[in-house]
């Protein structure tokens, strides 16, 4: 191996070329080509194709849009299913206390958080795309709902008659209060699904590639902080008005810092206590994580231990501890959205429609990324659609997907959408049958996107941002076009294979060329086309290779059991010399292998059953001649790619790249021992004579095997 890569080396460093020609000017060398004829297709042509329908087709569609029937019957039970077991348990564990809490920030009684807990769990596992994300309540989406229900329905509308030295009247004037913030809540939820479910059928997912990471750590940064600002008051045991909108945060603190000698001691005791021992759990949890079979349920423990306290020393009425109060048991009968609200919360469902999706695809993305699947942003538009909007007629307030929860569900092995519908399971028994034990639960339990989101809100903040990386787009690039490249025959020039007759590929070796540089809009289709155009998905090359392997062990444990039991009879006397005749002529052991006579009468397509899949191709030129500059992400992407062809024996070679975009490169630490200088190349030519060194030195080490 050694002796053949120093060659190889040795190669390149000799490798010279000479190339004589005529000066082309773009009018001579478009004179001595020919374009290759092209029958343009008729709109009625374009209509009738798009509309033509087969069964391969419509079976398509349906799984795009029932992705459970594809799935669900391939599903590996002895794999998948105790993992996935292990960590619907402990997603359902975290949904329990997250639901609760949120539904505090949604402005609604928390029975109404077990049910946006439930439903669109359930939903999301017929209809989603990602394996590992977890739907549900989520802090920021549950705070854009609770400011939009206290702005409809605010604390200050009490009715005409209410006496507040009335105990009854006042429970009455709560309950008509929760009513009608519920009523919008549910509403909201509704309008923003269908808009979801609207942006999904007119494929509107493309807007995932805006949300690019340092937007998303922006946000989600700054919805950290309008999180801790709207649970101060509870830690406190402090009574404040709510606030929404643009500096609702200031509003929030300064409201809290005027009423923070009315502290409840009792309340402050309780939240404290329940922090420093769910960070001593994270910490137990980090330290011992290799150790432990599953984390330790620290939240869940917390319940019941706040649950036992409190009801043991009446919190509640002795110390003013306010507390989660009553949970109906059972479920609800369905009933229809209030439809008048419509027009008064129409924009904030575009916004919680926005943000919702947002976040879902790019915790989606993370997990896809990592465990080498893809998902469709537009079947995700979808899927979060139904859930809303389905899940609105059970009571339901909007969802989106859970950061902490999608990163225990991942985290305790979690292999499908199975694992989902396990939590909603736990969180449905605690609807229908242990819901009452949890009513003394107390209640305490980067740049633009950063500032936006912190000062104008997390909705118009969001918008902000996006807004921002969009203005950003438009001006740096236009859609890029991707296209395989290859020689004018006896020159040093390259273009496109599918445009001239002439030009003609090396064997082994793909030029990848896109007209734009490489950066956060265009690195997903970068990607994406690479592996269309050049015919080669390592993923599935690898998948393939696994599949392959298990198949060739599973036949040499077959025949190793054909001869054990082949052996035994040679043992007989009566068939010993038959036997033996038998083993001679199949020619069984040979230097301790075996060979079967019916694997050389195999068919080729037999043959490629059981043979690990071989690729035709050895090298990948990437022309960086259009490339003005690469961001972070483009590097990240760059560099997976590199990577990933290099899993499957396909060298990544680097073409024509400008000497700002190398600096660029090696001031985002591009450069390592794994991918050096040695991978980028003069022009494309020098590339296809260095690849046409390792074709060849690959080849004789074949030989030499």
């Amino acid at each position: 191996m050694e002796h053949s890569q120093e060659h190889e080396a040795s190669l390149e460093q000799t490798q010279r070329y000479c190339v004589q020609r005529p000066i082309y000017n773009e009018e001579l060398l478009q004179g001595q080509l020919h374009r290759r004829e092209r029958t343009p297709q008729t709109l009625r042509q374009k209509i009738a194709h798009s509309c033509r329908c087969s069964s391969k087709k419509a079976k398509s569609h349906l799984y795009s849009c029932i992705p459970i029937l594809k799935w669900l019957p391939r599903y590996p039970v002895k794999e998948y299913l105790l993992g996935d077991i292990i960590s619907g348990i402990s997603t359902g564990v975290m949904q329990l206390p997250q639901g609760l809490a949120y539904a505090l920030l949604a402005a609604v009684p928390p029975v109404f958080g077990l049910y946006s807990s439930f439903y669109p769990v359930f939903l999301y596992t017929f209809f989603g795309t990602s394996k590992h994300i977890s739907i549900g309540t989520f802090a920021v989406i549950s705070m854009m709902v609770g400011g939009v229900a206290v702005r409809q329905v605010p604390d200050e509308m009490i009715p005409v008659g209410y006496n507040s030295t009335n105990v009854t009247d006042s429970l009455e004037y709560f309950d008509a209060r929760d009513t009608k913030r519920v009523q919008v809540a549910v509403t909201l939820a509704f309008l923003s699904g269908i808009i979801q479910l609207c942006l999904g059928l007119f494929r509107f997912g493309f807007v995932a590639i805006y949300l690019t990471e340092p937007l998303v750590r922006g946000f989600t940064t700054a919805a950290a902080v309008h999180v801790f600002t709207s649970q101060l008051k509870y830690l406190l045991g402090i009574k404040t008005s709510r606030y929404s909108g643009p500096l609702s945060v200031v509003y929030s603190i300064a409201a809290v810092l005027s009423k923070i000698t009315t502290t409840n001691i009792a309340a402050l005791i309780v939240g404290l206590t329940c922090i420093v021992l769910l960070l001593i759990g994270k910490e137990i949890n980090l330290r011992f994580k290799k150790k432990l079979p599953v984390p330790i349920p620290m939240e869940i423990i917390m319940v019941i231990i706040g649950t036992g306290v409190s009801a043991g020393m009446n919190l509640s009425e002795s110390y003013r501890v306010d507390v989660v109060g009553n949970i109906p048991q059972g479920l609800r009968a369905p009933a229809v959205p209030d439809i008048q609200l419509i027009p008064a919360i129409f924009v904030d469902a575009i916004a919680i429609a926005i943000v919702g999706f947002s976040m879902a695809v790019s915790m989606a993305k993370i997990f896809a990324l990592k465990h080498g699947y893809a998902i469709d942003g537009n079947q995700e538009l979808i899927a979060l659609g139904i859930c809303n909007s389905v899940g609105s007629f059970f009571q339901s307030f909007s969802i989106t997907c859970s950061m902490s929860r999608s990163l225990v569900q991942e985290s305790t092995g979690g292999k499908t959408q199975i694992a989902g519908a396990l939590s909603s399971v736990m969180v449905l028994l605690v609807i229908v049958a242990i819901g009452y034990l949890f009513e003394p639960l107390p209640q305490a339990i980067w740049v633009v996107a950063f500032v936006a989101s912190l000062f104008l809100g997390l909705d118009y903040g969001l918008l902000t941002a996006v807004a921002f990386a969009m203005i950003t787009v438009i001006y740096r690039t236009q859609s890029p076009q991707y296209r395989i490249l290859g020689q004018i025959p006896d020159t040093d020039i390259y273009c496109d294979v599918e445009e001239y007759e002439e030009v003609k590929e090396y064997p082994g070796i793909k030029i990848f060329q896109a007209n734009a540089s490489l950066y956060f809009a265009n690195s997903e289709s970068y990607t994406s086309a690479l592996k269309k155009k050049t015919g080669v998905d390592p993923c599935a090359v690898l998948a393939a290779r696994r599949k392959a392997q298990k198949r060739h062990a599973r036949e040499i444990k077959k025949a190793n059991l054909s001869l054990s039991f082949i052996y035994l009879l040679s043992q007989s006397n009566d068939v010993e010399a038959s036997v033996k005749h038998e083993i001679a002529n199949d020619e069984l052991p040979v230097n301790g292998r075996y060979a079967d006579a019916s694997v050389q009468d195999m068919s080729p397509d037999e043959q490629e059953h059981f043979v690990e899949p071989k690729l035709n191709i050895h090298s990948l030129i990437l022309d960086f001649t259009p490339v003005n500059f690469v961001d972070s992400v483009g590097a990240k992407t760059l560099k997976s790619v590199i990577k990933e062809y290099k899993e499957v024996g396909v060298r990544v070679c680097i073409a024509s790249c400008r000497a700002p975009v190398v600096s660029e490169l090696t001031r985002l630490n591009f450069f390592d021992n794994a991918v050096t200088r040695e991978w980028l190349f003069h022009s494309i030519h020098d590339a296809v004579l260095a690849c046409q060194v390792k074709g060849r030195s690959g080849s004789q080490a074949d030989s030499d095997l």
